[in-house]
């Protein structure tokens, strides 16, 4: 890989494993939200302030697969690994969409009609987001030519 493309994924490792930890929508933090919750979706009677509030185990957690991709993007930039800097995007984005796939399919009204108090300091979807989004962009970069 070339030289810049290793500091744009360190620094894109760094975003997303910051973001891990702030608050993503309104009050919701990625630790707030459980992984049965992203496999199986919220639970009917849930609202905005259950799931802001619901105590979920680290491990449990939506914080542990951004951190692990985080992990994967910090691999791939001190390595040189492309394919674990596609892992981790792959993780990333997976989990972020598949958060905000249930969310939609269950507070997907509530947010559309309180998007602009909902979505204002959201630096955690901001960093993990955008670290995710360069960090796809980055590894569309073609390697550099052998020298001859």
């Amino acid at each position: 890989m070339r030289t810049f493309v290793h500091l744009v994924l360190f620094a894109c490792a760094v975003a997303v494993a910051v973001g891990a930890f702030l608050p993503v929508l309104g009050g919701i933090q990625p630790s707030d939200v459980a992984l049965v919750d992203l496999r199986d979706g919220f639970p009917t009677g849930f609202t905005i302030e259950q799931l802001e509030t619901q105590a979920v185990r680290f491990y449990r957690s939506m914080t542990a697969l951004l951190l692990l991709a985080a992990f994967l993007l910090l691999v791939a930039a001190l390595v040189g690994s492309r394919v674990a800097g596609w892992l981790g995007v792959l993780v990333g984005i997976g989990t972020a969409a598949v958060f905000l796939w249930r969310l939609d399919d269950r507070f997907g009204d509530f947010v559309r009609d309180n998007y602009a108090s909902l979505l204002s300091g959201r630096w955690g979807l901001y960093l993990a987001g955008g670290g995710l989004m360069l960090a796809l962009l980055a590894l569309l970069v073609p390697k550099e030519r052998p020298a001859a």
